[in-house]
């Protein structure tokens, strides 16, 4: 017959992708705000996306258990619509336009500059969560192509040497920042 362990030990908390352990009361909190039934999934998905930012899978699993919404249906829908991810996004969202305008003026060149620089893959996140570098077909700024996005700041007109200055300012310290712009 296994042993169990003593009542008085609680299970192991779940852990993130940096090994921290998840609080999953958020969980609760949120479909308690939102509702539980299947109509409220996707806010309480986007909800606790943007608390957690990812659905790691302890969390997709919580809420399969405190909404009665079967677990197949929760993973479901985070695998179906691109809004939600299962894996970590960096702290600093990088996103690289390869629209028509931006190809025809160089965007390639500055993704390859943006991936050397962060030495991360387009679809991928630095392993100190620091950066994700995503493509998009489009960023709505074609008169300023070749362009890209960090945290939504536009940068345009892109060479090696902007893009370079630009992820720069995004270490920077925030008055530094902010004297950058000036």
């Amino acid at each position: 017959m296994p042993r169990r362990p003593p009542a008085s030990v609680a299970p192991p908390l779940p852990v993130d992708a940096r090994g921290e352990a998840l609080d999953l009361d958020a969980v609760a909190r949120i479909v308690d705000r939102v509702g539980a039934s299947s109509s409220d999934l996707i806010p309480i998905l986007q909800r606790l996306q943007n608390h957690y930012g990812y659905l790691p899978e302890a969390v997709a699993a919580e809420v399969a258990r405190v909404t009665g919404i079967p677990s197949s249906r929760v993973y479901g829908v985070i695998t179906f619509y691109a809004q939600f991810s299962t894996t970590p996004a960096g702290r600093h969202k990088v996103s690289v336009c390869q629209g028509t305008a931006c190809h025809v003026r160089g965007g390639r060149g500055v993704l390859r500059t943006v991936e050397s620089e962060l030495g991360i893959k387009a679809g991928g996140t630095s392993d100190d969560l620091a950066y994700t570098l995503e493509t998009v077909a489009c960023l709505g700024a074609c008169s300023l192509a070749p362009v890209m996005t960090v945290d939504a700041q536009y940068y345009g007109k892109l060479t090696g040497a902007k893009v370079s200055a630009a992820l720069e300012q995004v270490t920077a310290e925030p008055e530094e920042r902010d004297d950058a712009r000036r």
